[in-house]
């Protein structure tokens, strides 16, 4: 249902563009990657990973649109299988301002990012990617706050006095 709303309020975001782009997803892309070679696609997901910078003056980065972009598992979401996601390439203007890209203590912008699906590009060695013409940011990026049980933090205490202990027996002897 969140999926869903999310599409809703990005499809009213993007507005009708001039060339209507049709909305897919990762694994659409990745299972028919031929399908929809040069055509205008629309994927909404998290930037993860990294923003690779290029000379050229684009970016590479990863775009995944799995269950956890939405409702990753520290923010209370449930396990629903791997991650799913597609490279993606744009003007450096485009990321321009944008949060940082989600890693293990952080969640990445959510973004509609609308272009042409390359599959095996010859002009990048074969790659295959999604050409970004726009990027629109959804939901900002936020960082990941991980809270230690204070159950946790007294017994690993209490371990590491006790093994300090064990060891200090040991050399008297």
């Amino acid at each position: 249902m969140r999926v869903a709303t999310l599409l809703f309020f990005a499809a009213l975001l993007i507005g009708p563009p001039a060339m209507a782009a049709e909305s897919v997803s990762a694994t659409m892309l990745l299972q028919s990657p031929q399908e929809f070679d040069g055509q205008q696609v629309t994927v909404v997901g998290e930037l993860i990973g990294d923003y690779g910078y290029r000379d050229d003056g684009t970016v590479w980065t990863q775009l995944n649109d799995d269950p956890y972009a939405f409702n990753p598992l520290r923010d209370g979401g449930r396990l629903l299988g791997g991650n799913v996601g597609i490279g993606i390439h744009g003007a450096v203007g485009l990321f321009d301002g944008i949060d940082p890209p989600g890693r293990y203590n952080r969640v990445g912008p959510l973004v509609s990012a609308t272009g042409t699906w390359r599959y095996h590009d010859p002009d990048r060695g074969g790659e295959t990617y999604l050409e970004v013409d726009s990027l629109h940011i959804m939901r900002a990026g936020h960082r990941l706050s991980e809270s230690v049980p204070t159950t946790t933090l007294v017994l690993g205490t209490v371990l590491v006095i006790a093994a300090a202990g064990a060891l200090l027996l040991a050399r008297r002897r």
